[in-house]
């Protein structure tokens, strides 16, 4: 007689993820493999996954890649190893997107709310100072502000409200009547007569109007046909509507003169 091996054929009835271990001669019993769970007969693949998120943070996803094995990541807004995860502070950098002149408020909701800050207007991720900084800021404009600065001109730095016609920098810059202007000391009279006073005046308000009082004391005369505005009947609005916390800034092609 030989003894009967229980495992020999089809893996003892066990399931293809079971092991077959002989106990007594024609016996055996079926055992899952590591990663599998259920009585040997039929074996299921344990998903960790499903137990505490798999070990992973509450604010990680838990993945399954195998039998019992699973990464965890960290979901976004979170950083960390997946099983520890951290919030990350959304204006923690580059000031959450927000403007550099605004206050970045996170909200812990994977979302950030921007408000400018004191003396400035916008939406929080662009904010203006008055018209006055804003000269500066823009290269278009910042030839015009070095004048003022020269001459000590701070009328625009007032509470406003002003409107500004502001002649590109380059203009400023190539105009050989500028240097004759400085030297006969006219030329803060020129740039006053670029100012209005007591209206912050949009193009749209510019096209229905014939003419502003500029704070040098002279009319501006204003006309507006095929979508062009123009000043004096010279000098057209190229750029427009740059708001400050007093007043708007218009860039205009040629220097006005009183």
């Amino acid at each position: 007689c030989s003894v009967i091996d229980a495992c020999e054929t089809s893996n003892g009835g066990c399931s293809a993820k079971a092991e077959c271990r002989r106990t007594t001669p024609g016996n055996r019993v079926c055992v899952c493999n590591a990663g599998y769970t259920g009585d040997g007969i039929v074996c299921i693949e344990i998903n960790p996954c499903l137990e505490n998120n798999g070990g992973c943070d509450r604010n990680a996803e838990c993945t399954q890649t195998g039998p019992n094995q699973a990464v965890c990541n960290c979901l976004k807004g979170y950083s960390g190893d997946g099983k520890r995860c951290t919030y990350i502070n959304l204006c923690s950098q580059n000031n959450g997107g927000c403007s550099e002149f605004a206050i970045c408020n996170d909200t812990e909701l994977t979302e950030r709310s921007c408000t400018c800050k004191n003396n400035y207007t916008g939406d929080g991720f662009k904010c203006r100072g008055n018209i006055f900084q804003e000269l500066l800021r823009d290269p278009n404009t910042s030839r015009f502000y070095f004048h003022l600065e020269a001459l000590s001109i701070r009328d625009i730095a007032g509470p406003g409200p002003f409107t500004l016609f502001v002649p590109r920098t380059d203009i400023l810059n190539s105009d050989p009547r500028v240097k004759n202007w400085i030297a006969r000391g006219v030329m803060a009279q020129v740039l006053r007569y670029h100012m209005v006073g007591c209206a912050s005046l949009m193009y749209n308000d510019l096209t229905a109007i014939n003419n502003v009082t500029s704070l040098h004391g002279d009319p501006i005369h204003i006309s507006y046909s095929q979508n062009s505005l123009v000043l004096n009947n010279k000098a057209e609005v190229i750029l427009s509507d740059a708001v400050g916390t007093n007043g708007v800034i218009h860039v205009i092609n040629q220097i006005l003169v009183p």
